[in-house]
C-alpha cells in the first residue's frame, strides 16, 4: 500500500478512536471525506498524475480506504443514533399504572356565587329576573325616574356619558322603567347587574358596581308591603333572627323614601367590626313607587301602586365573605379568588 495512503487509514482509525459525540463524527468525516478539502479527496486528485503503471493499483487502494472509513463512519453514526434514541424512550416513557393528573376546575366568582343567591331567594318569593341595557338614553336614566334636567346626578361629574343623549347607566332602577313598559300590572320583577358612577375607587367605593333591582306594582300595595318583603329576605339571607329598621330618607324616584337596615348578623346587635359597633348594617335604598314615575310609563297611580328597592351587591359580598375594601372583587388576584372554590 502507498505509504501515504497508509498514514491516512492509520491516523483515521486513531481519531475514530476519539469521537465521542455526533458533532465530532461530522468533523471527522468532513476531515476525512470532504470533497474540497478532504484527506482522502486529495490523495484521488493525484490519481490523474500517476504513471499508467501504477495508476490503477493506487486508485484501488483509495477507493477501499474510502469505502472502509464510510463503513466506520455509518458504523458509528449507528450507534449514536440508537443511543440518542434509547435515551429520548427513557425520557418520553409513560407509567400507565401511575393515577391520572387531576387539573383544577375554574369556579364561579364571589359576586356571581352571592347574586345567584339572591335571585333564587326571591325567585322564591314569586318573582321573575329580568336584564336590560347597560347604555341608556336620559329617559330611561333620569327623565321616567323623575329626575329632572338640572338635578345634580346628571352632572357628568357624576355619570359616565358615552353620547350627547346616552350614559352608561348610574342605577338598575333604570330597569323599573323597562319592566313596567313591557309587562303589565300586577309585575314583580327583580333586575341585578352592573352599574356605573364616577366614583373615586376606595374599600366600599368603585366606578363599575353590582346592584339588585326589586320592583313591585299592583293594586293596594302599601309600605308594609316593603317592609314584609325586605325582612322576609333577610331572615332567608342571614337567619330568621334578623329584624329589619327602616330610616326615612329621600330619592327621586320613590316617596316615601326609607334607608333600610338589618340587625348585624355576626353580633345580634351588640356592635363588633361588621357593624363599626352600630349594631346595624346598612341594606340598601327602598320606597313607594313614586306617581310620576307611573305616569311616565302610563300606568295609573290611583289604580296602581308599588314599591322599589335597590341593593348593592358588592357591599353585601363584603360583609357575607368579611371583605374589608370591595376592590379585592375586581383585582383577579387568584390568591384572593381561590378561597371561593
Amino acid at each position: 500500500m502507498d505509504e501515504t495512503l497508509q498514514h491516512i487509514k492509520e491516523q483515521f482509525l486513531t481519531d475514530l478512536a476519539a469521537v465521542n459525540t455526533p458533532e465530532a463524527l461530522t468533523a471527522l468525516r468532513d476531515k476525512y471525506l470532504g470533497r474540497k478539502a478532504g484527506l482522502l479527496a486529495n490523495e484521488k486528485k493525484r490519481v490523474g498524475g500517476l504513471a499508467p503503471e501504477v495508476r490503477a493499483a493506487f486508485g484501488s487502494q483509495v477507493n477501499d480506504i474510502s469505502a472502509e472509513v464510510e463503513a466506520r463512519l455509518a458504523e458509528l453514526n449507528d450507534r449514536f443514533a440508537a443511543a440518542q434514541e434509547a435515551a429520548a424512550l427513557e425520557r418520553e416513557k409513560l407509567d400507565i399504572s401511575l393515577p391520572g393528573t387531576q387539573f383544577g376546575r375554574g369556579h364561579l366568582h364571589p359576586i356571581t356565587l352571592l347574586r345567584n343567591r339572591i335571585e333564587d331567594v326571591f325567585v322564591s318569593m314569586g318573582y321573575t329576573v329580568v336584564d336590560g341595557p347597560e347604555i341608556e338614553t336620559s329617559f330611561y336614566n333620569f327623565d321616567a325616574l323623575n329626575i329632572p334636567p338640572g338635578h345634580p346626578a346628571r352632572d357628568s361629574a357624576d355619570t359616565f356619558y358615552v353620547g350627547e343623549d346616552l350614559a352608561l347607566r348610574s342605577q338598575t332602577s333604570t330597569m323599573q322603567i323597562h319592566a313596567m313598559q313591557r309587562l303589565s300590572p300586577p309585575l314583580r320583577v327583580i333586575a341585578p347587574g352592573r352599574v356605573f358612577r364616577r366614583d373615586t375607587p376606595d374599600p366600599t367605593h368603585n366606578p363599575m358596581f353590582f346592584q339588585l333591582e326589586g320592583l313591585t306594582i299592583d293594586r293596594n300595595i302599601t309600605l308594609a308591603d316593603l317592609k314584609g318583603t325586605l325582612q322576609k329576605f333577610v331572615q332567608l339571607m342571614y337567619g330568621a333572627n334578623i329584624v329589619t329598621r327602616f330610616r326615612p330618607s329621600y330619592f327621586p324616584f320613590t316617596e316615601p323614601s326609607a334607608e333600610v337596615d338589618f340587625r348585624c348578623y355576626m353580633c345580634a346587635g351588640i356592635g363588633c367590626r361588621v357593624c363599626k359597633g352600630s349594631g346595624w348594617v346598612e341594606l340598601g335604598g327602598s320606597g313607594m313607587v313614586h306617581p310620576r314615575v307611573l305616569e311616565a310609563v302610563n300606568i295609573d297611580p290611583e289604580e296602581f301602586q308599588g314599591f322599589a328597592f335597590g341593593l348593592g351587591i358588592d357591599r353585601m359580598a363584603a360583609r357575607m365573605y368579611d371583605l374589608d375594601d370591595i376592590r379585592l372583587l375586581y383585582e383577579n388576584d387568584v390568591r384572593f379568588l381561590e378561597q371561593f372554590a
